[in-house]
């Protein structure tokens, strides 16, 4: 397993709400990997819904094909915060 643990902000839509944050030890590549296919089904898809998916569903999906390393995701509000 990488020890190379980061947060790296993803962005699939136009809209910056949308966005999530994954804690990870995957590379760029295999997060590529993974989430490109399916944002671009569905950008593809003649709005049938067949192709739908949300930000839970391509975690799951980082975690399914990558089982040995660590993906936690969190919306943009989902920090804590410590003031000192």
């Amino acid at each position: 397993m990488k020890n190379n643990l980061r947060v790296i902000e993803i962005n699939t839509t136009a809209f910056n709400e949308e966005n999530f944050y994954l804690l990870t030890t995957l590379s760029d590549e295999q997060i590529t990997k993974v989430i490109t296919p399916i944002v671009e089904a569905e950008r593809d898809s003649d709005s049938d819904g067949d192709s739908f998916y949300d930000n839970d569903f391509l975690v799951e999906k980082l975690n399914e094909i990558y089982p040995n390393d660590i993906v936690t995701h969190y919306v943009h509000d989902g920090f804590d915060k410590i003031t000192i």
